[in-house]
């Protein structure tokens, strides 16, 4: 679905459902019916098994992919995604003029700005996995909090990665970082300039 340069995606079905069914062994002998009751016996184990795959859709995860090119270029970015659980900080959207920071899709990237190197996201209501391409003029910190702003987890981009640079690196790194019940992410740069694209999170 995508509405507002946003797209909504939900996992696949598929694969949940056969790990649902095979952790559950289900089978009939575990059933205690006669054999003159096989067809309730298969009626009855279908719907067992159907009720722990419903049970399970509900757990599947829905992920959101902000496209950005509902933006304008230069627009303080804060709360236009707020209806999809996110509010920005620091953040405005940009097309890219300096061949080092290309956009990974579309023309728009976010930057952390007015202040340099910093750019923050709080979720409405907790995630569990966050990503997005990055472009670094030098070593860059994702880090994710929690409700009451403890450190859950960070990853790092080890150096600047800009393009037609020397660097190993290849511009628009993805990182991500994934634990329970992420409230707040933040990308830091120690006053660099950066730039993040396809930003994504799952609940």
């Amino acid at each position: 679905m995508t509405k507002r340069g946003v797209v909504v995606k939900q996992a696949s079905l598929q694969s949940q459902t056969k790990s649902t069914i095979e952790d559950h062994k289900f089978s009939l002998n575990e059933f205690n019916f006669d054999s003159k009751n096989q067809n309730e016996v298969s009626g009855s184990s279908q719907g067992q098994v159907g009720k722990v795959v419903d049970s399970e859709v509900v757990s599947v995860p829905t992920c959101i992919y902000l496209t950005l090119e509902d933006l304008r270029c230069f627009q303080a970015v804060e709360r236009q995604y707020e209806q999809w659980g996110i509010i920005f900080n620091n953040c405005i959207a940009i097309q890219p003029s300096n061949p080092a920071f290309p956009s990974h899709s579309g023309l728009l990237v976010l930057m952390g700005a007015p202040k340099n190197g910093y750019l923050e996201a709080t979720f409405l209501r907790p995630v569990h996995f966050v990503s997005a391409f990055v472009t670094s003029s030098q070593r860059l910190v994702l880090s994710a909090y929690g409700r009451d702003r403890q450190l859950l987890t960070q990853t790092v981009l080890p150096g600047a990665n800009l393009a037609n640079s020397d660097s190993v690196v290849p511009p628009n790194t993805l990182l991500s970082v994934s634990a329970n019940e992420i409230h707040r992410i933040t990308f830091c740069a120690f006053n660099g300039q950066f730039t993040i694209d396809d930003f994504s999170f799952c609940y």
